[in-house]
């Protein structure tokens, strides 16, 4: 057995009210549930980005908590590449430029395929890419 996709992902961010202006007015996507001060999961395709405050997740949880999930969290930025075709990633780019998002990174990869790199917020660098540089 091996497991077949990735359901969920997720970043750590210090704003929650940042994270959710630019991952859903800027990036479109749709929220799923917000729980302040703690975290804030939206839909992207057939998976979830979870987005947590590192601090509130490293909480141990309550004894009478319905979903007694683990502490998790971690310190620093992270990455996560969303895919893209050729023309989306241009499309992308005007996009992200007009909401005054900077384009930290674009380029060919060696093996064929675009990438274009921008950071959120809380400093998390993201990718829009073409499958193609994983062969897929």
């Amino acid at each position: 057995m091996k497991p077949a996709a990735i359901l969920e992902s997720a970043l750590y961010v210090t704003d929650l009210d940042a994270a959710e202006t630019f991952y859903g007015d800027v990036l479109g996507l749709e929220r799923i549930v917000k729980v302040e001060g703690r975290h804030l999961f939206f839909r992207c395709g057939q998976g979830v980005l979870l987005l947590f405050v590192a601090e509130a997740t490293k909480q141990p949880p309550r004894p009478d908590a319905r979903l007694p999930v683990p502490p998790h969290g971690t310190v620093g930025e992270g990455h996560l590449c969303f895919s893209a075709s050729a023309e989306e990633i241009v499309a992308w780019k005007g996009r992200l430029e007009a909401a005054g998002v900077a384009i930290e990174a674009d380029f060919e990869w060696p093996n064929g395929g675009r990438s274009i790199y921008i950071r959120d917020p809380s400093g998390n660098s993201l990718e829009f890419a073409e499958p193609r540089i994983w062969g897929l």
